[in-house]
């Protein structure tokens, strides 16, 4: 009896090994858009009409001395973030569906290593042709073709990486969603100091996507030695065969009950009979749709969450214009720090939080009302400093702006870690890595609307 107990207490993770895995996997997943998003003033130069002299674009996407008037935006330039959003959001959305399909036929070893090593191979590209010279045309269609099969590959990799957690304990959706906010934080600091040193495109564009390959190279190794590890064998080994194991107790439990309450041998063969019809239907592959009945307030939660997220940010917030000091030091480094860093920050502290405080709980009434009264900063932003516009102005100080960003970034970290811990507690284990890859397919699904719908609050302002 001792024997059995003991062997009932899963390990110890030591060192926290198993968490800061998923902290890696968690900012592989989101490192390679975030990093096209940063490097946006590169692209805009590499699509740069020569003869005009453009050459005076700045690591920010904007440009230096007199030339601002004179010079503007050419076709590519201008149609360059719709199309990357577009190309981006849309193979992410179809891919985060087929996710669902595609766990059940291909094996989670080949399709996390397996997007891992062709988003490596992806950037690596990208950083070859930092170093090429290319008509702009083709520039641009080979850059697009790139952000669709990263996002391809992200969305496969996201959906298998939440459904490999959902394995685990509750704890550990949290380093994912941690280590995704992770990523743009990264990013946004990136930015600034690009902005601050004033090199060149190439040379920090080169530095970007290089440091994109070490950390994707990264998340490769950290991954091949998750199953080596006691503490992440034990789960995955457990989620997989507990349901196998609940099976056959099932069966012996009501086979002895038959026994016992069955008189007659006629009534024991037909009990029988039924025993083994439950037996198979037992096994098959649970359904899709009766683990969506199960997760759908979490999983629509979720998707709500960042349909307001996408819906602002940036596409509002980015043309906020300060107040204090529009044409100084203070002026430039505003929407880097104020939008991009400050929604990062706060929107990893609010994933992180969740390690140490999950409230509400998934039953409460609390979690749908937090989620839906956030559609209140939708108003909020369209009403701050954003120019140009038809609206009049009612919260003109950078302080509001900034109070605003912090409770909006904050709230979507924790409301969307919540949610994406609670889905997959709410099936039995053999419907975790489903139900993880269904809360995955709406987030995308979140994602998508949000950017649909920023071409609106955008219009409306």
């Amino acid at each position: 009896m001792i024997s059995k107990l003991l062997t009932c207490v899963s390990p110890m993770n030591r060192f926290k090994a198993v968490w800061l895995i998923f902290l890696v996997l968690g900012l592989g997943t989101l490192l390679p858009w975030n990093f096209f998003m940063t490097a946006i003033g590169y692209f805009k130069y590499q699509l740069r009409n020569v003869e005009v002299g453009t050459d005076h674009l700045q690591a920010n996407g904007t440009y230096r001395g007199n030339e601002t008037a004179a010079l503007q935006d050419n076709y590519l330039q201008g149609k360059f973030g719709n199309v990357m959003t577009l190309c981006a959001m849309l193979p992410m959305l179809i891919f985060s569906c087929l996710n669902s399909v595609l766990l059940e036929r291909i094996p989670e070893v080949v399709r996390i290593s397996g997007c891992l090593s062709a988003i490596f191979i992806l950037f690596l590209l990208t950083s070859v042709l930092v170093k090429v010279s290319l008509e702009p045309h083709i520039f641009f269609s080979i850059t697009m073709l790139t952000i669709a099969l990263i996002n391809s590959f992200g969305a496969i990799l996201q959906g298998s990486i939440f459904g490999l957690a959902g394995l685990l304990p509750t704890a550990y959706t949290t380093p994912i969603m941690s280590g995704q906010g992770m990523a743009g934080t990264f990013a946004a600091l990136a930015m600034i100091c690009a902005i601050a040193s004033g090199s060149s495109q190439n040379e920090s564009a080169f530095g970007y996507f290089n440091t994109a390959c070490v950390v994707i190279l990264i998340a490769i190794l950290t991954y091949l030695a998750l199953p080596h590890l006691e503490f992440s064998r034990y789960y995955f080994n457990k989620g997989k065969n507990e349901w196998k194991k609940d099976n056959e107790q099932e069966k012996i439990c009501k086979i002895n009950l038959i026994i016992q309450d069955q008189a007659s041998v006629g009534e024991r063969r037909a009990s029988t009979h039924l025993m083994e019809n439950t037996s198979i239907e037992t096994n098959k592959s649970p359904s899709i749709f009766s683990i969506l009945r199960k997760i759908w307030p979490m999983a629509l939660q979720v998707c709500l969450v960042f349909s307001v997220t996408i819906g602002v940010f940036p596409a509002v917030t980015v043309d906020a214009k300060s107040t204090i000091s529009a044409d100084g030091k203070w002026g430039i480094y505003f929407i880097p720090i104020c939008c991009f860093l400050l929604f990062n920050v706060f929107d990893w502290l609010g994933r992180s939080l969740t390690a140490i405080c999950m409230w509400p709980r998934n039953d409460s009434k609390f979690l749908p009302a937090f989620v839906i009264a956030r559609v209140i900063f939708i108003p909020l932003f369209m009403l701050c400093n954003v120019h140009p516009r038809r609206l009049p102005v009612v919260f003109t100080h950078d302080a509001w702006y900034i109070v605003f960003m912090a409770i909006f970034a904050f709230s979507n970290g924790y409301l969307a870690s919540l949610c994406m811990c609670y889905g997959p507690k709410k099936v039995i284990a053999k419907e975790a890595e489903t139900a993880g890859a269904i809360m995955s397919f709406f987030l995308s699904l979140g994602l998508a609307t949000g950017a649909c719908l920023s071409f609106l609050f955008r219009g409306l302002v």
